[in-house]
Formats: structure tokens, sequence, C-alpha cells
């Protein structure tokens, strides 16, 4: 660009900003500022967004089960994408609103925060987004149809693109009540279009354990399968299918239940004999998935209890330290659940609740239920017992590990492992620190990496299962600590994810069983002890190539059988002499090759390591490396015929 040309451009743009006045200010009319910003309102537009749109209209259903009346909601999707909630609660309301001066039903699907959440008469405690979910979900949807079953009619009303077709007509008579609505989401507001079954039933089924005495079928036409979800035993259920790989201490969860005032309070737990916690949270059935004051009360009251109980029937002596939180939770599988009028979340995805007057309430609530559940098992209490007084022995033990191998000179001491070949590059962001198997192919990545941005940590042999292991014996293992000095981080309540000094952490392992195994023993110390690396996105999975064709002078690598196939279909067709090598370990590559293929961020293929649903992969990292061999036996089993590149 020529100085004259810029000159002239810079002058347009002040000649610009000098003209804006009121014209310039946009107004977005109805629903179009959802159409311009989808991402505030359902988080994302990709599957996350899309699964939202369900979520969404089956909770106006779910609020009329909360609200004692409604007992059935059958959720479906067609072949063609199109999904179609039902329930048989009142039946959106039909007649004319007195403010719009269209039909309630019309007001509901058109109007941003119109609905019968706000009053607090139509319904008690509510979920979803508050009077904008059934507008957002129309706003976002090709078109849209409503069916309302009430006063013994059947009214109806379409709508494309949130814009009514024509008003809310009678198309029939119904004995019954409910609303039926069906949707076909916007292709051109998603870039993905196709719903996940499994993820969707998943959610369906927590809704189901949330509302003790709702029945949910979910029907995918797409794929010809179908389920109906129904709990008697409501949140106790849910803590014994979360346990259901995990040997347990006690063999029922303990069931807390009392409404206080206007909130319902109702907790489920049960310890098992692992090492890790898992408390998921609920309010007005909407997972919180980052906590809240009901999640601190329910803490509190847990670590207050036991340590009460423990005093008082010796198991502590006077003089003996309290139970810490970390001690009371190792082991814990626990379900918290609130149901409340006026619920404060933090951000519009609601992944946080804020109303302070519940921690007092939970609090008070569990302390008491907890109190006389320990009273009333002893048996039970003293298993419970055992449990947290051993976890807080390996926790000082390991904090004593810790100590000394901090004065050794790793952890946290700032010196970086000997093994470590470490990069020059000083800013973080830039900075990535390859995990690999073994000295062998350790030697190839020191060889072939950039040295400026790339460190290289080798590891010897399979690191710790840390599922079946304390803390103290973690801990004690060199590669494991080996590791966290690496990262920067620590682990656990000291973890700081400030501290991390790469933020590209790659698992670089063989293409064989030893090497799949121990990347997946580094995916449970991860998951396990530095989610949040994973959460905030720095951990990678590298793609070494399975294959490597030589064809004359030309030289191929492919990175799965069917791109060997397709390739080796191609060099037939022209009757070319083919040469296939297959690679199983990282070693067995050249310095140059571990370079082009694996590492060059021009050409490399790096899969990053995400977390989509944390109480799912709670389940499969304990039935995969935990104790109970038979959910694992049973897991092989039934996916044995779907196992690919078998290495035998």
């Amino acid at each position: 660009m020529t100085q004259e040309e810029y000159n002239e451009i810079a002058s347009d743009t002040n000649e610009a900003a000098s003209d804006y006045s009121a014209a310039d200010i946009q107004v977005m009319e109805g629903l179009e500022a959802v159409r311009k910003r989808p991402g505030m309102y359902i988080g994302s537009t990709d599957q996350r967004g899309l699964h939202h749109l369900v979520y969404e209209i089956a909770y106006n259903s779910v609020d009329e089960a909360m609200s004692g009346i409604c007992t059935h909601i059958s959720i479906t999707i067609s072949p063609e994408n199109v999904v179609t909630v039902e329930d048989n609660g009142r039946g959106i309301p039909v007649d004319i609103h007195p403010t719009t001066k269209v039909s309630a039903l019309e007001t509901v699907m058109t109007v941003l925060h119109a609905g019968g959440k706000f009053g607090g008469k139509a319904y008690q405690v509510s979920g979803g987004l508050h009077g904008v979910g059934a507008s957002v979900v129309n706003a976002l949807s090709e078109w849209m149809s409503v069916s309302v079953k009430r006063d013994g009619k059947l009214y109806k009303q379409e709508y494309k693109r949130s814009i009514p077709q024509g008003p809310v007509a009678v198309v029939g008579t119904s004995a019954n009540t409910g609303t039926i609505s069906s949707f076909l989401a916007d292709k051109d507001i998603f870039s993905e279009t196709e719903y996940d079954f499994e993820v969707l039933a998943e959610r369906i089924r927590e809704t189901a354990y949330l509302n003790r005495g709702l029945e949910i079928s979910f029907i995918d036409q797409r794929h010809g399968l179908e389920q109906t979800y129904y709990f008697e035993g409501g949140i106790s259920g849910f803590v014994r299918r979360l346990n259901r790989n995990r040997s347990v201490v006690h063999s029922s969860p303990i069931y807390i239940y009392k409404p206080v005032d206007k909130v319902v309070v109702e907790v489920a737990l049960q310890y098992n004999t692992g090492y890790n916690e898992n408390t998921i949270s609920f309010a007005n059935c909407v997972n919180t998935m980052d906590g809240g004051t009901h999640m601190t009360g329910f803490r509190s009251a847990l670590t207050r209890a036991l340590n009460d109980y423990a005093h008082k029937n010796k198991f502590l002596k006077d003089d003996d330290p309290n139970l810490t939180g970390d001690d009371v939770r190792e082991g814990l599988t626990a379900v918290i659940s609130v149901k409340l009028p006026e619920p404060q979340f933090e951000g519009q995805t609601k992944g946080k609740l804020g109303n302070i007057e519940v921690k007092s309430i939970v609090e008070s609530v569990v302390s008491d239920g907890l109190a006389l559940f320990l009273e009333e098992h002893p048996d039970d209490a003293k298993r419970i017992l055992d449990k947290c007084i051993t976890a807080s022995k390996a926790r000082e033990a390991a904090r004593k590990a810790r100590d000394l191998v901090i004065r050794k000179g790793s952890l946290d001491s700032g010196t970086l492992p000997g093994k470590l070949a470490d990069c020059s590059e000083k800013d973080p962001t830039l900075c990535e620190l390859y995990l690999v198997e073994g000295d062998s192919a350790g030697g190839s990545a020191k060889q072939g990496r950039n040295r400026r941005f790339q460190a290289i940590l080798p590891l010897r042999g399979k690191i710790l299962n840390v599922e079946k292991a304390s803390p103290d014996k973690m801990l004690a293992h060199e590669e494991i600590r080996a590791l966290i000095t690496a990262l920067g981080t620590s682990i656990d309540t000291e973890f700081d994810i400030n501290r991390l000094r790469y933020h590209r952490v790659v698992l670089m392992t063989d293409a064989d069983v030893d090497g799949a195994h121990i990347r997946t023993l580094l995916l449970t110390f991860f998951f396990r002890h530095l989610v949040e690396i994973i959460n905030q996105g720095h951990l990678y999975v590298a793609q070494p190539p399975l294959y490597r064709i030589h064809a004359g002078k030309e030289e191929h690598w492919l990175y799965s059988d069917q791109e060997k196939d397709d390739m080796l279909a191609s060099m037939r067709k022209n009757n070319r002499r083919t040469d296939v090598q297959r690679y199983k370990g990282l070693g067995e590559m050249s310095a140059e090759q571990l370079w082009e293929t694996t590492m060059n961020p021009l050409t490399r293929t790096l899969l990053q390591v995400t977390v989509e649903d944390a109480s799912k992969a709670d389940s499969i990292f304990s039935m995969l490396m935990g104790d109970e061999v038979l959910p694992r036996k049973n897991f092989i089993q039934a996916h044995a015929t779907s196992v690919k590149n078998l290495d035998i």
C-alpha cells in the first residue's frame, strides 16, 4: 500500500467517525438479536449449542413436572433431524395476553423474557433460560410448530425463523392436556445439525433421576433407538449408577431430603474405596458444573458432621487435628439437588449458583441429616470414618514426601528434572512439552525437535496407575514427580494454572498396545490431578504415522489403515511397485522422520483432549483403571468387535 492510498483511507475513516450519529445506532426488532448473536443465549453454534435447543424445550416440560403436574415427557428425533418434545402438563395458555394483545402462546414463542416463570404463580421453581428458552429455540430454527391440548381443544401455531405463519388456530379436540413442540434447527446458524444420541440420552437420564417418578421416553428414529427412563429411587439411584464400577464402603447411599421455606434440598452420597471425589450439583435440574452456594454448604456440613461424630465417638482423640475437607471427600460420590423459586446463576449457561441464602439452608439440612444417619447406622459410620482417617494419614504422608522432595531439589523447588530437555523460549504460550515413551523415542525426539520452543520429557516404562494409588504412593513415583516438576503447576489443592510452563502438553506414545496403555495412564493422571490443564485446552495427543509407503522415489506417510488401503489401491491401478512399512514404535523413525511426520507444526496432526461430560469421564476412568474387574471385563466383551488396529 502506498502512502497516498493509506492517507486516503485514513481520511475516509476520520470523516466516517465524525459523522457518527443516532442514525448509526442499530435497533434489532423481535428475535433478530438472537439470530445475530446466538452464542449469547445458547453458548455456541456447534453441536453443544444444537443440543442446548433440545434441553431448553425439554426444560419447559420438566418445569411442569417439578410443579407436580406432568408425569410423562416424550422426546423424538426424526430421520430429518426434526426434534419433537411432548408432555402431559397443563399446556401453554392460548388466551389473549393483556400486554401484547396476541395469544399467550404466540407471546411465549416470539417475545424474549415472556413466560410463566417470572411472576412466581405459575411455577414455584423452574429451569431453562428463564423465559427466553422457547423464543430462543424458535429464533434459531428454520421452522417450529407448537400444538397445545387444553380446555378440550387442540390448538396449533406454526413459525418460520420465529415469524408466526398465522394466528393460533383450533385444529381439533382433545380430552387431555399438554404441549407438543417440534422444530428444525437452522443450518444457517449451526455448523453441526446432527444430534448425538448418547450425549442427549445421558442428559435425559440425568433429568429423570432428578425428578423421581417422572417418565421420559427418548426415541431416535434415525437409528432405530429408544430408551425410557423412570427412577422411583431418584438421586439415590443416580449415585448407585455413578458408583456402579467401584467397590463401595457402605451398601446403600445416604439420602437426605427436606423442604425449608420454599427451597427443597435433596442430597444422596456414598463412599467408595477409590481416591477421587465425584460430586455433581444441580439447581432446578440444571447442572451447575462450577458449583456454587449449594456445593459450599454441602461441603461445609459434610466436614463438620464427620468431625463432630469422630470426636464424640473417639475415632479422633481430643488433641488430634480435625479431618480436612480433602480427607472427608476422598472416595466420595454425591449428588446435590436444590429447587428454589428465584435461582441466581452466574452466566447465561448457568455454571454456578449464587443465591447466598442457599448455603446456610443446605448446610443445616445436610448437617442434621448426616448426623442422624451416623447415629442410626454405627457400622456404616465406622466404615466411613475409617476411610476418612486413612485418607488423612495418607495425605499427611504425602505432605511429608512432598516436603522431602522439595528439600532434595525437585517438584516445586524450581529445579527441573535432569531428564528434561528444555526449550530456550521463556514465554509459556509459545512452548510445547512432549511426553515421550522411553529413551529410544526420547532420543529421536530430542534430536528432531525445534529446540527453541519444543521441550522433551522421556518417561521410562509405564507410570503409576493413579486410579488405584494413594496420594503418598503417587508422589513417591519418580516419573510422576518429574512430570509435575516439569509442568510447574503442582497438583490438586496446590495446583496453579498460571504457573504452567508449556501451553501445549503433548502425549506422544507408540502406536501399539503398550503405547495405548501408557497414554491411558497419562490421561488418567491428568484427569484426576491436573484436570484444569484439560479444561483450559492445553493437553494434546500426537498422531504419529502407522505406515510408510515407498513407490520409486516417492515416500508417503499414512496415519490410518483406510489411508493405506486407499493409497495402495491407487498405486495398483497404475501397476506401481510399492514397499509398505508398518511403524509400531517412535524409535523406529529417524529424528528427521519424527520431526516431519509428528512434530513439525506445519505437517503434524495434534488431537486436543477435551472433557464434554465430567461424570461420564469419571465413570469410564473408574471402570477401565479401577479395582473392579467385572465391569472392565463386560466392557471389553461388549466392544471387542469394534476394536481397530489390534496389535497381537
